[in-house]
């Protein structure tokens, strides 16, 4: 599983707010998941014969670990009866990290919990670990010396 804040709120209305800052802020829609008893979101789509036991099933995959059991549990009771939402982000990497709990502890949230997130996941990293550019990478070298793919691709034109 791959690291999650989950973010606990008692008005649905500062969970939804906050989703949708998190995707002008930059975080893939993807990524962002609310999930209340009238909008189900990814739980939805669990295997289940009741709204509680998909709730139950959402959130015991989000929060894996044998000692995250209970509180997955006593979150599902809590959303299906109505008086809790949450939003899920997934984020990569510590930039996004500290940036997703700043925008939902500043959205009001009522606990933040973070799952897997001192793991390395280096495969999800958006930036490249050296400096340069990416086109040196893909590109033969280029005898103007120019990094700019636009440079390469019309090196008639003044840029």
């Amino acid at each position: 599983m791959s690291a999650i804040l989950l973010a606990v709120f008692t008005d649905y209305s500062d969970a939804e707010r906050v989703r949708t800052r998190l995707v002008h802020d930059g975080f893939p829609t993807d990524r962002v998941e609310l999930t209340a008893r009238h909008d189900k979101g990814r739980a939805g789509l669990q295997p289940g014969n009741s709204a509680q036991l998909q709730f139950v099933q959402y959130f015991r995959t989000l929060l894996s670990q044998a000692d995250e059991r209970d509180f997955a549990d006593a979150l599902a009771q809590q959303v299906d009866a109505g008086g809790t939402s949450t939003v899920a982000v997934h984020p990569r990497g510590d930039i996004e990290t500290l940036r997703a709990v700043e925008l939902l502890e500043g959205a009001g949230a009522r606990e933040v919990l973070g799952h897997d997130l001192q793991h390395n996941h280096s495969f999800e990293r958006a930036a490249s670990r050296t400096d340069g550019y990416w086109v040196r990478h893909f590109m033969p070298q280029n005898p103007t010396g120019a990094d700019c793919i636009y440079c390469r691709l019309f090196p008639s034109h003044a840029h």
